[in-house]
This record gives C-alpha cells, sequence and structure tokens, in this order.
C-alpha cells in the first residue's frame, strides 16, 4: 500500500485547514463562492509580516465572526417560519401580511400593537414630569432685533462686572481684573472718568440711587465708596448694523487684539476713595446699595455677607450661614431685602424690614455653584447657577421656583429689566440670551466674527432710561457692549 509522503500530508493539512475556516453558510451563487474562496487562498497564500502566533488569533477571530454570523443566519430562517406559519393563521382568517421583508412583517406589527400602551403611558409621564420645565428652543411667533450700538473698549484685562446710573448724567460703569473701574459715555463710547483706588481686581461696581457716588468690591478685601462728577461728551450719529437675533451664524472667531485701541489715556482719574469699608478676611465678590442708599451690603469668600452704615463706616451687622464662598449679593429696588448666592448650591433671603427681627430664608433648587440671584420689581427672584439653568422664584412660596430655563452653558451674572420683565442670560460660551419670566425663549444676541463677545460673558445690565442703549453686557474679552434690543409687543404680552 503506498505511503504518502510528508509534503503532501502537509498539504492536505493546509487544505482541511482552509476548509474548516471556509464559510459554513451555503451560498446560492456559485461566482461568488468561488470568488470569495479565491481572495482566502490568495490572502494565505501571500507572504505576511505577522508573527504566526498573531495570524492564528486573528484567523480564530474570524472564525468566531464567522460562528456569529451563521448562528444569526439560522435564526432568520426560523423567524421566518414562524411568520408563515402566522401568515397562514391570518389567511384563514382573511388577512395577510407580508413575511418578506422583516421590518414590516409581523414580529413589528406584535411589538408595535405591545408596547404602544406602554409608550403612551411613558409620553404622558415626560409631558407631566416636564410641565413646569420651559424648553429654551421653543419657537416665538415673532421675533426679536438686536442692534450692537456701542462697543466700549479701554480695560487692560476681563471685566467682571457693569452697572448704570440711576439718576443724570446717565454712564455706564464697569469693573475689571485691571484693578480699576471706569464710567463711559452711552452714546459716543468714551471714558469719562477712571477710580485707581483698588489694589486688586474689582469684581463689582453699583451706582447710588439719588447721588453721584459709586460703591467698587475688590480683591483686596475691601470695598470703596467714591464721589464721581462727570460732563457728557456730544453724541455723534450712530450707522444701524441691526441683526436679527436668531439669523446669525458664528464664521469664526476673530483674534482678541494685541492693542486695546483708543484707550483711556486721556481720561481722568481718582485715586483716593471718600469711605473704605473694611471688615472681611477674603475677596469682597459684589456689593449693593440698601433702598435708601444709606447702607450697603458686601458679598465675600469669607463666606459671609456685612452690612454697613454709609455714614460711620460701621459693620452693622453679619450675615453669616453659607457653607462656601459668597458669589453676589443683590438688594430689592423697593423694600429692605437681601439676597445672596453661594457657590454651595443655595441663596439666602435676608429681610431687614422689620428692625427688631432679621429673617433669613434658604432657596435650595440647584444642583452647582450659583453664580447670582437678583429681586424683580414684584415678588419674584431670578437665580442663575453654573448648573446651566435659571430659576424663578416666588417670594410667598419658596419650595419650588415657578419656571426653569435650562441652557447648554454655565450662567452668569443675569439682569431683569424692569420695564419689559426680560432675563438676559450672559453664558460661560460667549452668547447672551433672553428670556421672559414665564421661560419663554425671545432672543439670542448676534455672536460672529464681525461682532459679539469672543470670550465668556460675565454680566448684563438693562438701562431703562436711555433710548439707544437698552442692555449692556460685558465679558473676559476686555469689552463692554451696547445692544439696542426691540421686542415686539405680542412677544412681550406672552
Amino acid at each position: 500500500m503506498p505511503v504518502e509522503s510528508g509534503s503532501s500530508a502537509s498539504s492536505r493539512q493546509a487544505k482541511q485547514k482552509r476548509k474548516s475556516h471556509s464559510l459554513s453558510i451555503r451560498r446560492t451563487n456559485s461566482t461568488e463562492q468561488e470568488r470569495t474562496g479565491l481572495q482566502r487562498e490568495m490572502l494565505e497564500g501571500q507572504d505576511s509580516k505577522l508573527p504566526l502566533s498573531l495570524r492564528s488569533n486573528l484567523l480564530d477571530l474570524f472564525g468566531q465572526i464567522e460562528r456569529e454570523f451563521e448562528n444569526l443566519y439560522i435564526e432568520n430562517i426560523e423567524l421566518r417560519r414562524e411568520i408563515e406559519t402566522l401568515n397562514d393563521r391570518l389567511t384563514a382568517e382573511g388577512q395577510t401580511i407580508d413575511g418578506g421583508d422583516l421590518t414590516k412583517g409581523a414580529l413589528k406589527a406584535k411589538a408595535s400593537h405591545s408596547t404602544s400602551q406602554l409608550s403612551q403611558k411613558l409620553k404622558t409621564t415626560y409631558k407631566a414630569s416636564t410641565s413646569k420645565i420651559v424648553s429654551s428652543f421653543k419657537a416665538t411667533t415673532s421675533r426679536a432685533v438686536c442692534q450692537l450700538v456701542k462697543e466700549y473698549v479701554g480695560h487692560r484685562d476681563g471685566i467682571w462686572d457693569l452697572s448704570v446710573t440711576r439718576t443724570q448724567p446717565v454712564v455706564l460703569g464697569t469693573a475689571s481684573a485691571d484693578h480699576s473701574a471706569m464710567l463711559w459715555s452711552i452714546e459716543t463710547g468714551k471714558c469719562l472718568l477712571k477710580y485707581l483706588g483698588h489694589a486688586g481686581s474689582v469684581n463689582s461696581i453699583k451706582f447710588h440711587p439719588t447721588e453721584q457716588m459709586a460703591l467698587t468690591a475688590s480683591g483686596d478685601q475691601t470695598a470703596h465708596i467714591w464721589r464721581y462728577t462727570v460732563q457728557l461728551p456730544t453724541p455723534q450719529p450712530v450707522a444701524d448694523i441691526s441683526t436679527p437675533c436668531d439669523d446669525d451664524i458664528d464664521f469664526s472667531d476673530k483674534d482678541e487684539a494685541d492693542g486695546d485701541g483708543d484707550g483711556p489715556s486721556e481720561c481722568p482719574s481718582i485715586r483716593v476713595s471718600s469711605t473704605t469699608l473694611r471688615s472681611h478676611q477674603g475677596v469682597v465678590i459684589a456689593a449693593d446699595w440698601l433702598v435708601g442708599g444709606k447702607q450697603v451690603v458686601t458679598a465675600s469668600w469669607d463666606r459671609a455677607a456685612n452690612l454697613y452704615d454709609v455714614e460711620t463706616s460701621e459693620l452693622v451687622h453679619s450675615l453669616t450661614g453659607h457653607d462656601q464662598e459668597l458669589t453676589h449679593c443683590c438688594t430689592h429696588p423697593t423694600q429692605r431685602l437681601v439676597v445672596t448666592s453661594s457657590r454651595d448650591t443655595t441663596f439666602r433671603l435676608w429681610d431687614f424690614r422689620d428692625p427688631s427681627i432679621h429673617s433669613v430664608n434658604v432657596f435650595q433648587g440647584h444642583t452647582d455653584t450659583v453664580t447670582s440671584a437678583v429681586f424683580t420689581v414684584g415678588d419674584n427672584v431670578v437665580s442663575g447657577s453654573d448648573d446651566r439653568t435659571v430659576k424663578v422664584w416666588d417670594l410667598k412660596n419658596m419650595r419650588s421656583p415657578i419656571a426653569t430655563i435650562r441652557t447648554d452653558s454655565a450662567v452668569n451674572r443675569i439682569s431683569v429689566s424692569v420695564n419689559q420683565r426680560i432675563i438676559a442670560l450672559p453664558h460661560d460660551n460667549r452668547q447672551v440670551r433672553l428670556f421672559d419670566m414665564s421661560g419663554v425663549r425671545l432672543a439670542r444676541l448676534p455672536r460672529s466674527n464681525r461682532q459679539g463677545h469672543r470670550r465668556m460673558v460675565c454680566c448684563s445690565a438693562w438701562c431703562e432710561d436711555n433710548s439707544s442703549c437698552n442692555l449692556f453686557s460685558c465679558g473676559f474679552d476686555r469689552q463692554a457692549i451696547g445692544w439696542n434690543i426691540n421686542i415686539p409687543a405680542l412677544l412681550q404680552e406672552k
């Protein structure tokens, strides 16, 4: 009996190995089967730089994939048989289902029927749970028109805060990380006065309700009160560069200019404050005047807010209770109420209306730092947070917000228009959005390579008495911007 040679035996083993790794599913197209077999033989016959063990592992993996595919194919055949059986039953009842396409067959109809009730329940539950949440992408029937009127450029570092005077002459004030605060002509964009009395970043600026005095808070752990006298220059005509708020396209970010343009080199300056408030052990992040202007409140990173008497500079009350650093403070325009926000995810309402009782209420509703909380003319407080939400609260019912606005970016120091009751939201993503008190989005200020902020927007402030600019925003791109916001009456009614 003839004996096989070593070469012929190894050749047969190689063929058996190739055969064991061949596709086990029969193909009806013989041409395709031959082509696949030839490709596999060509690949195995080619020289490879891969190690033998690695090639063996790859073949094992391919074999596993092949077996999985075969199992799926068998399941597919079984499912088709079940569909045929169901069709036979339905045919006897006068109905027919095309089983050629699994995505349109009996299984889909069966699954759709079995899940229709569950789907309806989920939709009902979702609508009920989100009834108080207003989507920020809700379309409006009419669009607001936002016009960039003036840019105020001159600071050498980011601008943290801005404010508008409540008395004549109406000027804009900015507080910057460059250790200075500036007063600007709203119409011309020219710097009128520069305050240089702080030794640290100026984090906040607020104007006295009736007199020409400014209150600034600083990283040097003090708050300063200083008097100013300015003369407004003759306004220049402004070019019309109005832009529909929702039609802006962010083409590209223009690089920050190395120079500051026409800076306020000839701007007069003040270097000494009339009153210095000292008692904090940390950065004073914000300050505001109480109604009447005889007392001020300051908020600090030492977790306390202090109430001072303006005339004597004495500390009247130290408001403690926050677990972490304070981020902002605000006073009610007509009542002796103070609200302080903190990194501890809460904000607190302090009531000084009764001299003998100083009550405090804690608002818990955010999941991250509360960056600001401000009063409205009515009995509402609006709070913004790093958790990308803004909540509207009723002072008479503090358990839950009456409206919640969800955004796609952290919210910084917000402001509410007194006349139109519109909330302006400055964001970390360089956007400024406008909402009404019910949480319906009204507009987004244009931001492109030609206009708008190029860095984080830190603060917004409304001006109710100026016709050219009624909204201001500032950011870490070292500039403040004056906007003219035209909200149609239809949107205001909503």
